[in-house]
Order: C-alpha cells, then sequence, then structure tokens
C-alpha cells in the first residue's frame, strides 16, 4: 500500500452535539444531515448543508426518564424515523425536516423498533413511499408517510419470525423495476441469522408469500454486542454487502438481476461471491475482540474496536490503518458508542457521548490494483489501473510468471503489451537467449497489434523481423519432414496459411524492395507472388503463372479490376498460344477491350498450324467483336476477313461480305474492311465468288460480270441484273453474257440457236434478235433464225402502229385546242348596273376615282377596273388583290 498518505483521515466535527440534552445515544446521517439521539429523549437535527439544526423533544408528556433508542434517517435527509424508551414503554415517532412537531406512531407503540430498511429508488422529498420496520420481537412493519398529511398513510404487519423469534437488528431493501410491475429484494439480520426475501407486485404480497414457503436464511452462531447489515450504495444502487455477526463478517456482492420471467417467489440468494472475515485476523494477540461496530466502504470495512477504528481492505482482509479519535476525558471511560455512514455524501462517522467524529475518504481505490495483483487476480487489477505504469506492472508479473512456468507464448502476449517499463530490446534479448524463436515471433506480432498507427519506423521494421522469422520456420519445417508438403494439415502447411496472412495484414507496413528479396532469398516463389499480388505488382504474378503453365490462374489475376489493361495486351500472345480457349473466353468477359491491340496476338496464333475440325478461337473472338460488340475498327474486320478466305469453306466469307455492318449509321459506310485489300486476298486466295461480290460492290460491274462468267453463268446474270439505274450498261453486260453463252455452246448449231434464243426470253426483252446476230459465224444459215426474226418484225411492227395512234392522237389534240382559243375571243357577259363588288360592296359600276386605282390598270371611261366571272360574281380588281393578297 502507499503510506505516503492516508486513505481515511478523522476530523473533529462537533463537541458537545448534545447541547446539553444528556449524552448521544444513537446516530444516523444521510445528504449532509445527521440526526442524534440523546439519554433524555431529544432527537437534534444537524443540516450541514445549509448550516442550521433544531432539537424536538420525544419525551413531552411521557413519565420518567426518556432515552432515544435507535434513530433513522432517509438518504435525502427528510424523513426521520425514532424510538425512544422508558418506563411507560416504547414508542415510534415520525417528523419530516419541514415538520416542527413529530407524528406518533401509535400502531407501533410498545414496538422497539431496532432498524429500517428505506426505499432508496423511489422515496422522495414529500414521500417516504414503502419503509420496512424492524422491531425487538422479531416482527416486520411497512409504513409509509406523505409529508403534506402530515400523518403516516397506513402501517401495516408484514412478517414475523416463529421458528427462532429473535430481534432484527438490521434492514436494507432494494428494489428493481420490470415491466409488470416492481421487485422486492430484502435482506434482514438477526443475532444469528441473515434472512433474505424477494418478490414481485407489493411488499404485503412478498411476504404474504412465505406463509407457504420457507424463508432462505443464512445461520452464523456466535456472540455479537451489535449485530449489523450494511449495504455499499454506487450510483443508488447496492453492489456489496456486509453483515457484521457473531463469527465474523460476512459479506460479499449483491446481483439483483430478477427478470419479467422469474417466479413470483424469485431467487431469495441474490447474493454472490460470499466471503466471511473471521475475528482472528483483527487480533494483535491472543485475545480476540469482536468489533461493536461497522461501516462499509466501496473497498474498506471500517470496524470499532474500543476507541479505535480499524480500516481492513475487503479484498485482502489486511488492516491498512488504525483511527484515533480526539475524545474528551469524560467520553474516553465509554470510548466510541458506534459508526454511521452517509451513502450520499461519501462520509462516514463515529460518534460517543459528546462528539461527532467525520472520517474522509481520499481516493480509496488508487492501490487496489496492488492489491488485486498481489492475489495474483490479474483481471481486477487491470481494471484498478489508473495508469499505464501500473498497467505494465500488472503486465509484468503475468508475463514473468508465464516465463518462468515455460509458458513462453503466452509469456510473449503480455510482454507484448508491457510499453514503458521494459524496453523492447530487454524482452527480445529474453526470448533469443532461450532460443524461442516462435515465442519471439508471437512478442513481435503482439506486439504489432499494440502500437499506435503513427510508429510507422518500428512497426516497419517489427513487421520485417517478423517476416524473417516466418521464413526461417517454414524452411526448418520442410527440412525436418518433406511429407508435409502433401499433407494439408500439417504445421508446415498451416504456418505458411499464418504466414500468407500476416502479409496480408503487413503489406501496408512491410517495405516492398526488402520484403521481396527476403522472399526470393528464401526460395520462396509462391509467397513472393502472393505479397506481389497484394502489392498490385500483376505483371510479376501474370508471368509467373505463364512460366507455370496455368493460363487460368494468370487470366484470373488480369481479369481484376485493379489490373492495368495494358497487361492484357503485353501477355495476349503468351496466353493464346498456352491455352486459346480460355483466353479468348477471358476477353469476351473483359469489358472496355480493345481488339485492335490484341490483332498482334490474334495473328501470331492464326500463323500456328490447326487440326481440321479444331474451333479457331481467333475467328471466334472476332465475330463476337464484329456481331456483338458492333466494332467498326478497319483492322478488326481485315483480319476477320483474311481468316474466313484461308478456310475451305468460303460461305461464311460470303455471309460476312454480304453482311451491311453500318447499315443505319447516317451517311455511314456499310463495311469497314479495306475492299481493295479484300479483293488482292480473295484473288490471291482464289475465292472468285468473294471476288465477284467485292467487284460489284466497288461498282465495278464488267468485271464483276466478266468474272461471273468463269465461274457461273448465272452468277454473271445475277450481277448484270444488279444494275438498274443505266440501261445501256446493263445491257451491255447481258451481251457480254450472251457472248459468253453464245460462244460456250458445244451443241449443234441448231440446239445453239434455239439455247439462243432461249437466252434472249432471260433478258425481259432487253436484247433483240439482232443484238447478238453478231455473235453467230459468218455462215450460219438464216432459215435457223427464222422464227425469232419474224418475231422481232412482228414486235418492230407493233410498235409503229402504237406510235401512229399516238401521232393522230396528238394532231386531234390540237385541233380542239385551236377551236378554244377561237371561242374565247367571241366571249361576252352581261353586268346588272346594280351589281355589286363582291368584297366591298360598292356597285361595280362606279367612277374608278371613288375607290381608288390601283397601279397598272387603265380606267375604261370613268368606272374603275374590274373583274367578272363565268359563275356570276363580279369584283374590283384592286378589292380582289388586296383580298388575295393580304398586306
Amino acid at each position: 500500500m502507499d503510506h505516503g498518505r492516508q486513505v481515511f483521515t478523522v476530523d473533529l466535527l462537533e463537541r458537545y452535539a448534545a447541547k446539553g440534552r444528556g449524552v448521544i445515544t444513537c446516530m444516523a446521517a444521510g445528504n449532509d444531515v445527521i440526526v442524534i439521539g440523546t439519554s433524555k429523549g431529544w432527537v437534534i437535527r444537524h443540516d450541514f448543508g445549509v448550516g442550521d439544526s433544531n432539537e424536538i423533544d420525544l419525551s413531552a408528556g411521557r413519565p420518567g426518564e426518556q432515552s432515544i433508542h435507535r434513530v433513522f434517517v432517509d438518504p435525502g435527509g427528510s424523513h426521520c424515523i425514532a424510538t425512544v424508551v422508558g418506563p411507560g414503554g416504547a414508542e415510534t415517532f415520525y417528523t419530516h425536516a419541514k415538520w416542527t412537531k413529530p407524528r406518533v406512531l401509535s400502531k407501533l407503540k410498545g414496538l422497539v423498533v431496532n432498524a429500517v430498511a428505506w426505499n432508496r429508488q423511489q422515496i422522495t422529498e414529500v414521500s417516504t413511499r414503502e419503509v420496512i420496520l424492524g422491531t425487538e420481537n422479531g416482527q416486520l412493519h411497512e409504513l409509509a408517510v406523505d409529508e403534506k398529511d402530515k400523518k403516516e398513510k397506513y402501517i401495516k404487519f408484514l412478517f414475523e419470525l416463529s421458528e427462532l423469534p429473535e430481534a432484527f437488528m438490521g434492514l436494507q431493501m432494494e428494489t428493481a423495476s420490470i415491466i409488470n410491475g416492481t421487485r422486492y429484494y430484502v435482506m434482514a439480520v438477526t443475532p444469528t441469522r441473515l434472512y433474505s426475501f424477494t418478490g414481485f407486485g407489493s411488499l404485503e404480497t412478498v411476504f404474504s408469500s412465505y406463509a407457504d414457503r420457507t424463508v432462505h436464511f443464512m445461520e452464523l452462531p456466535g456472540e455479537i454486542p451489535n449485530s449489523e447489515l450494511h449495504f455499499y450504495i454506487k450510483q443508488r444502487r447496492a453492489v456489496h454487502f456486509a453483515w457484521l455477526s457473531g463469527a465474523g463478517i460476512y459479506h460479499g456482492g449483491l446481483n439483483f438481476g430478477g427478470g419479467q420471467h422469474s417466479s413470483s417467489s424469485g431467487n431469495e440468494n441474490f447474493i454472490e461471491n460470499k466471503a466471511l472475515l473471521d475475528y482472528s485476523k483483527l487480533s494483535e494477540g491472543s485475545e480476540m475482540i469482536k468489533p461493536c461496530s461497522i461501516a462499509l466502504s466501496e473497498f474498506h470495512f471500517l470496524l470499532l474496536l474500543g476507541n479505535k477504528v480499524k480500516v481492513v481492505n475487503r479484498i485482502s482482509e489486511h488492516i491498512i490503518e488504525e483511527l484515533q479519535f480526539d475524545q474528551v476525558s469524560e467520553s474516553k471511560s465509554k470510548g466510541i458508542i458506534g459508526l454511521c455512514s452517509d451513502a450520499t455524501a461519501g462520509l462516514f462517522y463515529a460518534y460517543d457521548q459528546n462528539s461527532i467524529f467525520q472520517v474522509s475518504i481520499d481516493d480509496e481505490g488508487r492501490d487496489m490494483w496492488k492489491v488485486y495483483l498481489d492475489m495474483k487476480e490479474y483481471a481486477a487489477a487491470l481494471a484498478n489501473c489508473r495508469d499505464p505504469i501500473q498497467r505494465d506492472q500488472v503486465y509484468l508479473v503475468q508475463a514473468e510468471a508465464a516465463f518462468s512456468s515455460k509458458d513462453h507464448f503466452r509469456a510473449a502476449s503480455f510482454y507484448a503489451k508491457i510499453n514503458y517499463i521494459l524496453s523492447f530490446e530487454e524482452v527480445t534479448l529474453k526470448f533469443i537467449s532461450a532460443g524461442e524463436q516462435d515465442a519471439l515471433r508471437t512478442f513481435l506480432l503482439r506486439k504489432l497489434d499494440n502500437l499506435e498507427k503513427g510508429d510507422k519506423c518500428q512497426i516497419t521494421m517489427i513487421s520485417t523481423w517478423a517476416t524473417e522469422l516466418y521464413l526461417d520456420k517454414i524452411n526448418r519445417l520442410l527440412l525436418e519432414d518433406e511429407s508435409s508438403l502433401e499433407n494439408s494439415n500439417s504445421e508446415y502447411q498451416s504456418t505458411i496459411q499464418e504466414f500468407r496472412a500476416f502479409l496480408s495484414d503487413s503489406k501496408d507496413e512491410l517495405d516492398e524492395a526488402t520484403t521481396m528479396k527476403l522472399l526470393e532469398s528464401y526460395g520462396r516463389v509462391d509467397e513472393l507472388v502472393y505479397f506481389a499480388s497484394l502489392k498490385c505488382h500483376y505483371e510479376i504474378v501474370v508471368h509467373h503463372y505463364i512460366q507455370q503453365g496455368e493460363a487460368k490462374k494468370a487470366l484470373e489475376v488480369l481479369q481484376k479490376p485493379s489490373v492495368p489493361e495494358d497487361l492484357q495486351y503485353k501477355f495476349a500472345p503468351d496466353l493464346i498460344a498456352l491455352d486459346a480457349y480460355e483466353t479468348v473466353e477471358s476477353w469476351m468477359a473483359t469489358k472496355n477491350l480493345n481488339p485492335r491491340k490484341l490483332i498482334p496476338a490474334m495473328m501470331r496464333y492464326s500463323s500456328e498450324p490447326h487440326a481440321k475440325n479444331e474451333t479457331h478461337e481467333v475467328i471466334k473472338y472476332l465475330e463476337y467483336c464484329v456481331h456483338r460488340l458492333h466494332n467498326e475498327d478497319p483492322g478488326v474486320h481485315n483480319l476477320l476477313l483474311s481468316l474466313y478466305a484461308k478456310q475451305e469453306d468460303d460461305s461464311a466469307l460470303l455471309r460476312f461480305l454480304e453482311c451491311k455492318f453500318g447499315k443505319g449509321q447516317i451517311n455511314g459506310p456499310e463495311f469497314f474492311y479495306d475492299p481493295k485489300y479484300a479483293l488482292r486476298l480473295c484473288l490471291k486466295q482464289k475465292r472468285m465468288r468473294a471476288c465477284v461480290h467485292i467487284y460489284s460492290m466497288m461498282s465495278m460491274h464488267e468485271e464483276a460480270v466478266a468474272l461471273a462468267l468463269q465461274v457461273d453463268p448465272e452468277l454473271a446474270m445475277a450481277e448484270a441484273d444488279k444494275v438498274e439505274d443505266d440501261e445501256d450498261l446493263r445491257k451491255k453486260l447481258w451481251l457480254m453474257i450472251a457472248k459468253h453463252v453464245v460462244e460456250q455452246e458445244k451443241g449443234t448449231k441448231r440446239e445453239n440457236i434455239r439455247k439462243a434464243i432461249a437466252f434472249l426470253k432471260e433478258t425481259d426483252g432487253l436484247l433483240k434478235i439482232e443484238d447478238i446476230l453478231p455473235f453467230f459465224p459468218d455462215f450460219a444459215l438464216i432459215d435457223d433464225f427464222k422464227e425469232a426474226i419474224c418475231s422481232s418484225l412482228e414486235d418492230y411492227n407493233k410498235q409503229i402502229e402504237q406510235l401512229k395512234e399516238e401521232m393522230n392522237d396528238a394532231t386531234h389534240g390540237a385541233d380542239n385546242i385551236r377551236k378554244d382559243i377561237s371561242a374565247l375571243a367571241q366571249r361576252c357577259t352581261v353586268i346588272d348596273r346594280d351589281e355589286e363588288c363582291g368584297v366591298c360592296r360598292r356597285k361595280i359600276l362606279t367612277a374608278g376615282r371613288e375607290i381608288g386605282m390601283g397601279r397598272g390598270y387603265t380606267s375604261v371611261g370613268p368606272m374603275a377596273p374590274f373583274y367578272v366571272f363565268p359563275c356570276g360574281h363580279a369584283f374590283h380588281a384592286q378589292c380582289l388583290i388586296a383580298h388575295d393578297i393580304p398586306l
């Protein structure tokens, strides 16, 4: 313990506090209010909060000498209960801080009240709520008082000890609010027993339930001058208790954990971590002295033994201090009478017949970490540490203990938590000297966990050291057992997994170049690749997988969003050569890939020989680009066309040439390949049908037909029919075909002539017999063409007759027109002199000046120019113009 300054100090609060009203017999305190009872029946209330006091005489009207037996005050200092005893028996009074006269509780007449339990959770300044009173004859009563009523609301009998009638000497009550009401916890002590009651509802309901069930109690027989029960209150909730019994101080924690699903009886045993402090530990000699009073703080007992108070640590059960009191001579003979506490103010008081002493606490928990540490209760010690130095001392003790017991890994964890009292170098040397490399690695890893992010240099250094220790461990395991390579459950494999997890966690702290060199020097290629992937050095990773022939893994790396797109193009030649199918599938699954940059890889793949029935993966990818992605790059289209041209079957090539990929684009091309390149390629590969199509597409119809005649006359005819807007060209093309047909026929002359005549019919009249006659030999007989010539002459005759009819019709029409012109020259109409203009409604035959002459018109005499229509309507010229041509 720290003996530099005391935890508990004693100060004289007031001398002659009884004020001549006898001597002090009892005392209670709450919220800086002290109430004392005297031997002459007076109750004196000292309010140190406001600095005043008042006196109440409870002996008035009672015969004989009266003495205050017990006085009780609530935690708020407002409510007071006192019992006075004398020759006429006992009476109990209630008084409020605002009252000048006390109220006698007549229902308790004759009963000596030894103990009172206040409802700390619900009591207020104006209402006591439920109060339990314990009497000398072993009864419990319930009381409730409202200050405004000036009298008690009720006094109810609750319980009486029947099995072993003894006086109730101490009472405490705690409540807990739950969903369906209030749960009560009551503890009561007699000289030999501690009783516990609990239940739901009201106090009356709780205690009435014990008529059918056994009361839970703890019995500790033994003589005791004054049995007492105290709760330590923290944040308005009782957390532990102490019972001053004949056998010792029975104490423990309190757990008021009753829930809504508990039974009506509840769990009476709400005490935990029970212990008994034997009085023999308090005695200096052979004679055992029992305390006559007790007070309870958070960590200590204040025990009144004779004229001094011994302070005992509740945890270690060691006496830490002895408190002496400055008593007047007349009080020394009787000594200190008792102790009491003010839970609200956090103070303790001792009193003798004349004086009141205040016992103050100065940070009683400051050394509790040492107490727990000495008892090896490390968790509690850490919970009570106030600064990092104290925590370091706790960790050091734990670490040294573990190291001594050869539990090096546990020791490493504790050493790693020490920051101030032991240097990093001392700890590491300790493990190195012991040859505990694994424990050293554990220490380094735990140290990393405890370092602040700002310690970048230290983190990098320790991480690098841990990396080397991992690598050393892995190699040692491999040397010890090479079969561990195949065993997935071996220590070797688990260490590798652990190391990889470490690399993943520390990738940002490790120095990249140093770590790479370490991994390389230890020959850990797989881990090197793993670390490279963590550091986003994908080029190293992909290259490694290609070297291993694992194209699929390489492609998985390249498909990561964080991988630069350039790597796709860089490794494309190697990957497509390694596994064309997986590579192409990966390309098709990757968005925003530029096929043009893949052309070198595709050309390299295409230049290699492939099986006849093998799927050409490059063609598959190019078709995907052209048809699905609508790629317009001429290089892509040219490459696909060249691959089609090299295939034996030209159907795919022809389909490709016939597709209009740019269709629908405004002013866009219908195809994106280079037609000249396509033509050269197809000629080289002897793809004549394709060449015909290309010639036609380039509007080189004569070349197209000429080439088509070498392949298939039907194809030539189809090409000739494609020309629609140039009749002369179309006829020329058909003449080329006709010449070819005539010259190629190998049959008899008459048969050849018949086929030529049949060919003329296919031209739909475009060619006549006279057009193809020059293609026949000069010695051909005219009789062979008689039928065709006659047919042609008949057609000409029909045309002549049709032209004659059209000429007659034209002459007829001209005559009719001349007649109409002559008739118009003689035509006239009659206008009434009152005829009105259809626009201005004035008379047509009005003088011209009245309506204004338009420019370019000449009046006829005094009249303005006008128009008359065959229907009879008439209009002034100026009015009609203004109506039809608005300004």
